[in-house]
C-alpha cells in the first residue's frame, strides 16, 4: 500500500448522479493507486437546504435535536448511494453514518464538536480491503443522540478521520480549483495560492472565506493534518494548508477575505460595575452564539453607563437577542439595539507581523472608497474591519488591488515538498 488517503466531496460535487459518479471513479482511483481510502460525502446539492424547508414547513422554532436526526440523513444519502456506484466499478465498499464511524460529540445539537473519533471499525473494514464511505457532518453524542457539526461540518469530519487512521494527507474537494487571494466572484484577477499556513488559513475561515470550515483548519492544526483543497471536476493540484515550517517566505499580505453574513448588537447603559460584562458573554456563550468583535465605550463621566457593542453570525441574531434580554434586565440595560445586515472585510497575511503601515494603509484605502468603518480587530496576521454589507465589494477589490495580490502583481509560492497525488 502507497498510503492512506481521506478524500471529503462536498454538496456541488455529488450534486446529481453524474457527479457523485464521478467521485465514485475518482475514489476508486485512489484505491488503485495502492492507498487506503476513506472518503466523506456530504449531502447532495441543496438538500441540506431542502430539509430545513421542511422544518420550518412544520415549526417556527424546531427542536434542536430533531434538526439533527433531520439534517443528518441528507449524507446518509449521498454515502450510500456512491457506494453503490464504487460496487458497480468493480471494488467492494461499505457505507458507516457519524455514529457508526465512532464520531463522539458533546451534546450541542446543530453545532456539536467533535471529542473523539473511535475509528476501529474504520480501521478493521481498511485492513479488510474495503473502500470506507463515512457520512460528513455527524456524530453521536455523549448523550446518545444524533448531533450534527453545523454548516460544512463535513470537512471537519474528514480531518478529524484523517488524524485517526493517521491519513497521509486529507483532501478537500470543491467546486473551486484551491484557495485564492480573494473571492474570484468579486476580484476578477484573484490568484490561486500554492501553499497556505494553518494560522492564515485560520484567520481567514474567521473572516469569511468560505473554502474550509474553520473548526476543519483548527483540528488540522492541532493535529497536524495536511489538507490539499482541490478541484472536483479535474486533477490539477490545489492549495496546501500546512504547518508554517513548511511554507516558504510569505508576501507582506496573502489575501483579502469578506464576509456579509454578520449581524451587530449594541447593548445601551450597560452599568459600571465589575462583572456586567461577564454576564453578558456568559449568557451568549450558553446560548451557543458564536461572537465575533467586541468594542465597550467605556463612560466618561462617573455614574455614567457604558455601550457594549459586538458582531454575531447572522443567524445566532434571533438566539443572542432572547438570551441576552433578561441580563439586560438584570443590569438595567436601556436598550438592546441590532443591526442585522452588516460585513466584514480582512486583510491577512504572516509578513504583517515585521512590516509597519499596514493598518494605515487598509485605513487610507477605505477612506478614499468613502467607505466608514463601524469596527475593528486585530491580531498579528490579520486586520479586520465590520462595514455596511453593501460596501464590501467594493472594500474587496480596493484592498486587493492596493495590495497588489492580483495573478500579475506577486509571483506565487513555490510548490511545497512532495505533494500528494
Amino acid at each position: 500500500m502507497s498510503g492512506t488517503v481521506v478524500m471529503k466531496f462536498g454538496g456541488t460535487s455529488v450534486a446529481d448522479a453524474e457527479r457523485l459518479k464521478r467521485a465514485a471513479r475518482r475514489i476508486v482511483a485512489a484505491r488503485e493507486e495502492g492507498n487506503n481510502v476513506v472518503a466523506v460525502l456530504s449531502a447532495r446539492g441543496k438538500t441540506t437546504d431542502e430539509l430545513v424547508g421542511l422544518a420550518a414547513e412544520m415549526s417556527d422554532n424546531p427542536d434542536p435535536r430533531e434538526m439533527d436526526m433531520l439534517l443528518s440523513t441528507g449524507e446518509r444519502i449521498s454515502c450510500a448511494l456512491c457506494a453503490m456506484a464504487i460496487n458497480d466499478l468493480g471494488h467492494r465498499a461499505i457505507s458507516l453514518t457519524g455514529s457508526q464511524a465512532g464520531i463522539v460529540t458533546d451534546t450541542s445539537h446543530t453545532k456539536a464538536r467533535i471529542l473523539d473519533v473511535r475509528a476501529e471499525r474504520i480501521k478493521t473494514a481498511l485492513d479488510e480491503g474495503l473502500i470506507v464511505l463515512v457520512a460528513g457532518f455527524q456524530g453521536v453524542s455523549t448523550a446518545q443522540d444524533v448531533t450534527t457539526l453545523g454548516r460544512g461540518g463535513s470537512d471537519t469530519t474528514a480531518v478529524a478521520l484523517a488524524a485517526a487512521v493517521g491519513a497521509d494527507v486529507c483532501e478537500i474537494y470543491t467546486d473551486v480549483p484551491g484557495v485564492f487571494s480573494a473571492d474570484p466572484r468579486i476580484v476578477s484577477d484573484a490568484r490561486k495560492l500554492d501553499v497556505v499556513s494553518f494560522e492564515e488559513m485560520l484567520e481567514m475561515a474567521s473572516s469569511g472565506a468560505k473554502v474550509l470550515q474553520l473548526r476543519s483548519v483548527e483540528y488540522a492544526r492541532n493535529h497536524g493534518v495536511r489538507i490539499h483543497c482541490r478541484s472536483s471536476f479535474d486533477d490539477s493540484t490545489g492549495t496546501f494548508v500546512v504547518g508554517e515550517q513548511e511554507t516558504m517566505e510569505h508576501p507582506l499580505i496573502t489575501a483579502v477575505a469578506h464576509s456579509t453574513d454578520e449581524a451587530r448588537l449594541s447593548l445601551v447603559g450597560v452599568p459600571d460595575e465589575p462583572g456586567a460584562a461577564a454576564k453578558i458573554f456568559s449568557a451568549l456563550a450558553d446560548a451557543n452564539c458564536n461572537v465575533d468583535m467586541i468594542i465597550q465605550n467605556e463612560p466618561l463621566e462617573e455614574g455614567r453607563k457604558a455601550e457594549v457593542s459586538f458582531t454575531v453570525p447572522r443567524g445566532d441574531l434571533r438566539a443572542a437577542q432572547e438570551a441576552l434580554q433578561p441580563i439586560a434586565a438584570e443590569l438595567g440595560v436601556e436598550s438592546i439595539d441590532a443591526v442585522p445586515e452588516m460585513g466584514k472585510v480582512s486583510i491577512i497575511g504572516a509578513g504583517m507581523k515585521s512590516h509597519p503601515g499596514v493598518a494605515a494603509k487598509v485605513f487610507q484605502v477605505l477612506a478614499e472608497e468613502r467607505i466608514n468603518i463601524e469596527m475593528i480587530s486585530t491580531s498579528p496576521i490579520k486586520i479586520s474591519c465590520v462595514i455596511a454589507a453593501g460596501q464590501v465589494p467594493t472594500a474587496v477589490r480596493a484592498l486587493h488591488g492596493a495590495f497588489e495580490l492580483g495573478a500579475d502583481g506577486i509571483v506565487a509560492e513555490a510548490p511545497i515538498g512532495e505533494q500528494a497525488r
